[in-house]
């Protein structure tokens, strides 16, 4: 099992080729919550997530004669990246084997930073049989994405890092996929101050941790889509489950709406782009999904902003699905007399309530419209649940029949 001297080793080793990222006190997370909150942010690494850390310590652990054969890798995202940037600057081959429906832009980053990228299988779990296939068959070194304890020492040089930027932290909220970043952290931060409580957050539908820690082993989940992409694992890792069990006070999930939120949150207040991974941290922080760590506790927190890598019409979609549970988006179905002017009516009272129309849609044969009638789906922009519910009550008051279409 990785120990404090493994990280501490580590660090010293990758130090020089790591930016250290800033942790800066967030104004107005603080405020929302009663509480002193920083955010790591691991999303302003080279190749935009926290991922180079584990990457580059396992291949300066590598012996001459493994450099020269090369490395491979099975990745649909940020540690392809990883692993790709750092071997080309040490000059070592890496094979990167990504799920056939991996977006182009992660494909074409991959290669960018010089991974030879070979696209195979429908899915990560196909991927990673083709590398391990390839690498027995080439003699090259699998570089695993969290179940290798170089890796997961390299991961733990950032919990190494907060202590340097805040020595006085009291929590530190961690996303977790296999989780060989909150083992690594959770082992720095808990053999150096065994005070501090650690904290991680998985996405609710695939919770693989929690589950595991529940049954004593890993268990393979079934599979599910998560907006939270980065730490989608199904299955908690051997090297990693040990160090969990022993370091990490509870593990919390988040839902795919709360995710969305928090990304829109780091957006708008931060101005901080953040992958689903990346706010998972935050989600279960403004979500009062710790409850020792409630409002108002005056407690030194920070949430790892893991990763920033995220497709941008995932994040139009995400944006769009934050603003609709934050009450900024509303789409509203009105029944109306199907005449002229009859629409310009019903538009009046909105703009006189304020509200911005961004889209509309007529239906005259379904939603049990009766004839000489029709419905009209109007989608609006409003400044929130209050001003949702002054429309409602406004076209109620004008004796508009309506429904909100959720």
């Amino acid at each position: 099992m990785v120990s404090l001297s493994n990280i501490q080793s580590a660090l010293a080793r990758i130090r020089k080729s790591i930016y250290v990222s800033p942790c800066t006190r967030s104004e107005t997370f603080s405020e929302l919550t009663g509480n002193s909150i920083y955010l790591k942010l691991e999303n302003r690494q080279r190749t935009g997530a926290y991922k180079e850390r584990g990457a580059l310590n396992k291949l300066l652990s590598l012996t001459a004669e493994e450099r020269s054969r090369g490395v491979i890798a099975a990745s649909a995202g940020n540690h392809a990246q990883a692993v790709a940037y750092h071997a080309s600057n040490l000059g070592v081959r890496a094979r990167i084997v990504m799920p056939l429906a991996t977006p182009l832009i992660k494909v074409s980053a991959t290669r960018g930073y010089g991974g030879d990228v070979v696209l195979h299988g429908a899915n990560y779990d196909e991927a990673y049989e083709e590398a391990l296939r390839l690498g027995g068959q080439e003699h090259l070194t699998f570089v695993h994405a969290f179940n290798d304890d170089e890796v997961i020492a390299g991961q733990g040089t950032l919990g190494l890092e907060l202590l340097e930027q805040h020595p006085d932290l009291d929590a530190v909220i961690v996303p977790i996929g296999g989780g060989g970043l909150i083992g690594g952290i959770a082992c720095a931060l808990k053999e150096t101050n065994p005070r501090i409580q650690i904290i991680g957050v998985q996405p609710a539908r695939l919770p693989s941790v929690k589950v595991a820690l529940s049954e004593g082993k890993p268990v393979t989940l079934p599979s599910a889509v998560t907006i939270a992409d980065g730490i989608a694992v199904r299955r908690a890792g051997e090297r990693t489950l040990p160090l969990i069990q022993k370091y990490v006070d509870d593990i919390v999930t988040v839902e795919e709406e709360e995710i969305a939120n928090a990304i829109l949150l780091l957006l708008e207040r931060e101005k901080t782009l953040a992958e689903g991974a990346g706010a998972a941290a935050l989600a279960a922080l403004v979500n009062r999904r710790i409850p020792n760590l409630g409002d108002k506790t005056g407690k030194k927190i920070v949430a790892i902003v893991s990763g920033g890598n995220i497709d941008v019409t995932l994040l139009a979609r995400i944006i769009e699905r934050g603003l609709v549970k934050d009450g900024r988006l509303v789409r509203l179905r009105v029944h109306l007399p199907d005449y002229p002017g009859a629409l310009h009516k019903v538009t009046g009272i909105l703009a006189q309530h304020r509200a911005n129309i961004v889209e509309t849609s007529y239906d005259r044969a379904y939603h049990n419209v009766n004839l000489g009638d029709t419905a009209i789906d109007i989608t609006m922009e409003t400044r929130g649940p209050d001003h949702i519910a002054e429309l409602i009550s406004a076209l109620g008051a004008n004796g508009y029949t309506h429904e909100r279409i959720l």
